[in-house]
């Protein structure tokens, strides 16, 4: 049958005997001829079928040549190295006792769906644990075997000797069930409490029966070595019990400092967690979310390594943007790596858990290179990696690419909560890059909504086009002069591009007029700025682009109040129109007109400077002739090497 019966756990745990005990044996062939995968055994939500499973031990059986092999591993489950958290849980509790009645709890929900485990206590040292398959499901004998090891394992946590299983009945004998009386010796606490409590009665008894033959001469004689022999019966027990308290106490203190430790990696995932997104928050460029993100994975958890690839906007490659932990040679390696989506039989780890979107946390590279394509097996070999935890990062049900950390450098074992602390961090990253994506769509669609409205102005004159540009460029570059913080330069650059829109209204006999303008025609003219106004204000600007009407303008208005259309001074200007201003001029006189010839660029400095104090600002002026001989400088450095 094809359903899914066995946790990937339990393979796992073969397969950490085998690298134990049997290094000789292939991991991979092995996985391979049972039709399994290395990041199947990996991934702990995976489940095998019942013909996996056969393959797997009847090639393992042949490898090996050990018929006990899986009652071995049934052993080795409870082992430091196989079972880790769940063998400190077990002492934790104690005794055996305890242990042997969860075990129903813990294999039903945990690792087998074939079959239904139940405890039932027959005793201090004694529980009978009986198996029963479920319809349609069929195991075999070595399934058998690896239960009585497991169930070994467990006593064997508490005491050297193993206990003594017995079989009654068994599905593999024609029984309708497997049962097992596990037996375990009697611990010292147990016999000596069983010595003490006897011990009394036997003295007591033999008192009494002194006492009834009128033998008082014996009571007295006995009766000091009787009172001795209990007390000191009693001392070696409540040594006993000291030692086995001591022992409990330390197996909790064990557990304590465990959980405590848990609850401390609990609590810093959970402040990367609300880290990364407070700063993602803030985040509006794919770049900028990306870089923060590593920079707070790289500070604030113990990985060497990690790296972020995501897939182009045709989802057929997977491409490194961001890294930490990787040597310069290595990050220009990744830069130059991509990975294939768009190729069916791709089966690299990267690309299944982009494809399947699911994690992945390899124990070791070598076992997934009979997987990987000759381009991916470069790839580990560049980067010496050796374990790895790989996850995808989805958003709204979508894969946008994965984010892979390892331990290169550190001893620290990868283990199943770094995968559950990634795949938490994921989608924050997603949801993230979902709304960076939006936002640069919604900011290209606004450009090429205030490109289109400029370009409809000086598409009336072919002269002048591309005056709202270049008045914009200049614009820019004085903002960054003045040091201007990136918002605000962003809205200045809107006001900028769209400071002349209110000469749609504006009669073509006037606006491209040869000659000087009678008065009324300036007046007709000088209207252009509350049209620019009035228009601006009908469109729906949010955040600190609400400004851009009223800085569009006011981009005629002068320091000493003689501009228009209001009439402002000084202050009252808003920096922005002062800005458009000197940009305005600037662009006007340098360029050709209907009227007149282009101006030298030094008479535009010097008409600007004369003008400096009363209609522009003498700060924005000298920012401006800065940015202005910086570039003719650069430009001429560029001829200079063309040539």
């Amino acid at each position: 049958m094809s359903t899914p019966l066995y946790n990937s756990s339990i393979i796992d745990i073969y397969i950490r005997l085998i690298r134990s005990k049997y290094n000789f044996v292939n991991v991979g062939e092995l996985l391979s001829y049972a039709q399994m995968t290395p990041l199947e055994v990996a991934d702990q939500g995976h489940w095998f079928t019942q013909e996996q499973v056969n393959l797997f031990y009847e090639r393992l059986l042949k490898l090996t040549g050990n018929e006990n092999i899986a009652r071995e591993a049934g052993r080795y489950a409870a082992s430091p190295e196989a079972m880790g958290i769940l063998r400190q849980y077990f002492l934790g509790l104690v005794g055996p006792s305890r242990a042997y009645s969860l075990i129903g709890d813990t294999v039903n929900n945990n690792f087998v769906r074939s079959s239904v485990y139940t405890s039932k206590r027959l005793s201090a040292n004694s529980y009978e644990i009986t198996v029963t398959p479920r319809p349609g499901c069929q195991e075999e004998l070595f399934q058998c075997q690896n239960r009585m090891g497991f169930f070994e394992a467990i006593a064997n946590l508490f005491q050297p000797k193993l206990p003594r299983i017995e079989h009654p009945q068994c599905m593999f004998n024609g029984d309708p069930v497997c049962r097992y009386i596990v037996t375990w010796e009697q611990t010292s606490t147990g016999f000596w409490h069983f010595t003490r409590n006897y011990a009394a009665i036997a003295i007591f008894i033999l008192i009494a029966f002194c006492y009834q033959a009128n033998q008082m001469n014996t009571i007295y004689l006995l009766a000091p070595w009787a009172l001795t022999l209990l007390l000191v019966i009693k001392i070696c027990s409540l040594r006993s019990e000291k030692d086995a308290l001591l022992t409990s106490q330390k197996s909790l203190k064990d557990l304590t400092d465990n959980l405590f430790k848990r609850m401390e990696i609990n609590y810093n995932n959970a402040l990367v967690t609300n880290e990364i997104g407070q700063a993602l928050s803030r985040q509006t460029e794919v770049h900028d979310i990306l870089s923060n993100v590593i920079q707070i994975l790289e500070k604030r958890l113990d990985y060497s390594r990690g790296l972020i690839l995501l897939s182009n906007p045709e989802k057929s490659r997977l491409v490194f943007q961001a890294g930490f932990g990787y040597q310069d040679e290595q990050l220009a390696f990744l830069g130059k790596t991509t990975f294939h989506l768009d190729r069916p039989d791709s089966k690299g780890v990267f690309v299944i858990s982009f494809r399947e979107q699911r994690p992945f946390l390899v124990a070791d590279v070598k076992d997934i290179e009979g997987n990987l394509s000759g381009k991916s097996q470069n790839f580990a070999k560049q980067l010496l990696s050796q374990t790895f935890i790989c996850c995808p990062i989805i958003c709204e049900g979508e894969s946008l690419g994965i984010i892979a950390v390892d331990n290169l450098k550190s001893k620290r074992p990868l283990v199943q909560s770094d995968v559950s602390l990634l795949m938490g961090i994921a989608p924050v990253i997603g949801i993230s890059l979902r709304n960076a994506k939006l936002h640069e769509a919604k900011s290209n669609q606004f450009s090429s909504f205030l490109k289109v409205m400029a370009a409809s102005i000086d598409a009336r004159d072919p002269l002048t086009a591309g005056h709202s540009e270049k008045v914009t460029e200049y614009s820019d570059e004085i903002c960054e002069e003045l040091g201007l913080p990136r918002p605000e330069r962003e809205m200045i650059r809107v006001a900028a591009l769209l400071h002349d829109y209110g000469k749609i209204g504006v009669p073509d006999a006037i606006l491209k007029k040869n000659g000087r303008l009678s008065d009324m025609e300036y007046e007709i003219v000088k209207t252009h700025c509350h049209k620019t106004r009035d228009i601006l204000e009908q469109v729906n600007f949010e955040g600190i682009y609400r400004e851009v009407p009223e800085i569009a303008g006011a981009h005629h208005e002068k320091i000493d109040g003689t501009g228009y259309p209001k009439g402002l001074k000084g202050k009252d200007i808003p920096l922005g129109a002062k800005i458009i201003a000197v940009a305005d001029f600037y662009e006007a006189v340098t360029s050709q007109r209907h009227y007149r010839a282009p101006m030298r660029v030094e008479e535009a400095f010097r008409l600007l400077r004369e003008g400096a104090g009363s209609h522009f600002d003498r700060n924005i002026v000298e920012a401006l002739i800065t940015c202005r001989l910086r570039a003719t400088e650069e430009n001429e450095a560029e001829a200079v090497q063309e040539a």
